[in-house]
Order: structure tokens, then C-alpha cells, then sequence
């Protein structure tokens, strides 16, 4: 590992919804090379990084805080306006999740929210999302765990924290419907309802997009390949901007009506492409299996 004292010296913000997956996070951040410091006050950030700083064996470091921490925004505001004075780069990844995954959650683990108090689940993440509102604005990096299980999770925060002297973006090329949402984590959004819909042809609509059949009819059709070509050469445009602006992890998230069929099989396509040319590419299909 670098030594803190050759001027490389990264700090990661852990935030989000409780619920979300943060301790995860932690245990994957840890496992691939981050000194992680879970639950710690906002008003002591400064001075954990300040003392990681000063050992020859931490080079990077991931502070997990959240609203349990007393006068969250105040003092982890002024924390993060000083470490800026100082020429220390502090990015944010934030984990959101939708209220039914995280009331699911909850109740799977029979503990209470943290905010809720006296009153309901649904109160203490009403409560939560308003405290964290600002910091999930100004957040490098959001990652929503509704449709990921951990392993998804883990290899999405790999892909965004891991390998940090690789200077290249990686991708995760997200298929969904659009009458589920869009995903809130998606920095560029892909429709490809333009394209004719499977669905509507009888032997092909019990299958998905991932089904040979359907993949063939989708990606055979000449709007398809042209739309394929251009989006990868899109992507290739954008990648050394992002890149160069400190952000080495992007959501790509492709649309169709339901998620089952057109997006899937050119998610799938559009993935293959992104890794020949040299991005490295997860894929994940939100809806895949939703009626």
C-alpha cells in the first residue's frame, strides 16, 4: 500500500439510508483495501483523517456516518469545508433504497429505525430522507441496493473504490421498465421503447431478453444496431471527462416498458460492447422477473 506520506491519500464518505446495505459496504471497502471506520461522529472525521494520515501503512480510508451521529449536518459540514481547505479530496457514496424494500428489511431484522422514535417505520425513514437530503445532492457516487442482493452490491462498490490507481471508468449497465421508475441511481438514461416490443408476439413473450429468440429479434433489427453503435461511441466520449473530473464509476441504465425483453437484450449487447473497448462493465437487470 502507498504511504500517506507520498501525497496519495483518498477518503471515502459512507452515507445513506439505514437499511441500504452501509455495513456492507464497509466489509467490502475493508476487504479490498480501506481502513474503515464505522458509526463515527462527523465531529471526529477530521480528526481520524488527520491521524490515518499520519501512519506510513493507510493510504485510504472510508468513514461510514449516518444520522445516528448528533448534529449531523452542522458538524460533518464544517468537517468536510476544512478537510477542502487542506487539499484533502473527500468523495461520497451514497446508498438509497425504495421505503417498501427497507420497510421489508426492518421487519425481517425486527429492529427499530433509528429516527422513528415511538411512531411507525415509515415515519423514521420520512425523517431520514429529509436529513439526508443534501448530502444525497451532493453525492459522488449513489448506489440503489431496491433490486441488488449483496453480491451485485459488492461488485458495484468494487468497481467504484477498487483498483484506485486504474484511471478508468468502469460501468454498470442497468436494464429496467420504465412503469417500475427509473433508476435513482442512473447517470444517463437509455430508451429503447422505439424498437418494436416482443411482447406482442406470442411466442416470444413467455421469454426475455437473456432467451436467444428474443435477443436475435431485438438486436436484428437495423435501429438496434445503430442505436448500439452510436451509444458505445457516446459512452467512449464521456468516459475521459469523468474520469478526469474524479468520477470513475457510471450507471447506464436501459429502458423499455416492462424491463423483460428489448432492454435486457440490449443491456446485454451494450455491455459486450463497452468491455471490447476496454471498459469494464457490470450488468444488472432490475425487473427482470416483475409482472
Amino acid at each position: 500500500m502507498v504511504s500517506a506520506d507520498s501525497g496519495s491519500f483518498d477518503v471515502v464518505l459512507v452515507t445513506g439510508m439505514s437499511g441500504a446495505g452501509r455495513s456492507t459496504a464497509a466489509h467490502v471497502l475493508e476487504d479490498i483495501g480501506w481502513f474503515v471506520i464505522d458509526n463515527l461522529p462527523p465531529s471526529m472525521l477530521q480528526q481520524a483523517v488527520e491521524l490515518a494520515r499520519g501512519s506510513e501503512d493507510i493510504s485510504r480510508i472510508a468513514v461510514v456516518v449516518d444520522v445516528r451521529g448528533k448534529s449531523f449536518f452542522r458538524d460533518l459540514n464544517r468537517t468536510l469545508e476544512s478537510l477542502g481547505r487542506e487539499g484533502i479530496p473527500v468523495r461520497t457514496l451514497f446508498l438509497e433504497s425504495s421505503d417498501e424494500s427497507l420497510v421489508r428489511r426492518f421487519e425481517s431484522s425486527r429492529r427499530p429505525h433509528p429516527l422513528q422514535g415511538s411512531l411507525r417505520i415509515t415515519d423514521g425513514l420520512t425523517a431520514e430522507r429529509i436529513a439526508l437530503g443534501d448530502m444525497r445532492a451532493i453525492a459522488d457516487v449513489v448506489i440503489d441496493t431496491t433490486a441488488l442482493n449483496v453480491h451485485d452490491l459488492r461488485r458495484k462498490i468494487e468497481a467504484a473504490f477498487g483498483h484506485e490507481d486504474v484511471m478508468a471508468l468502469r460501468a454498470t449497465v442497468m436494464s429496467f421498465g420504465f412503469k417500475y421508475g427509473i433508476p435513482v441511481d442512473a447517470d444517463l438514461v437509455a430508451d429503447v421503447r422505439f424498437l418494436p416490443n416482443p411482447h406482442w408476439t406470442a411466442e416470444l413473450r413467455p421469454l426475455n431478453g437473456l432467451d436467444e429468440p428474443v435477443s436475435r429479434t431485438v438486436l436484428g433489427q437495423p435501429a438496434a444496431q445503430t442505436f448500439l453503435e452510436l451509444y458505445t461511441r457516446l459512452v467512449g466520449v464521456i468516459a475521459p471527462g469523468y474520469v478526469e473530473e474524479g468520477k470513475r464509476y457510471a450507471t447506464i441504465a436501459v429502458g423499455c416498458t416492462g424491463g423483460k425483453h428489448r432492454s435486457v437484450a440490449m443491456s446485454e449487447e451494450l455491455a459486450t460492447r463497452l468491455r471490447t473497448d476496454g471498459i469494464e462493465t457490470l450488468v444488472v437487470h432490475r425487473d427482470l422477473g416483475r409482472e
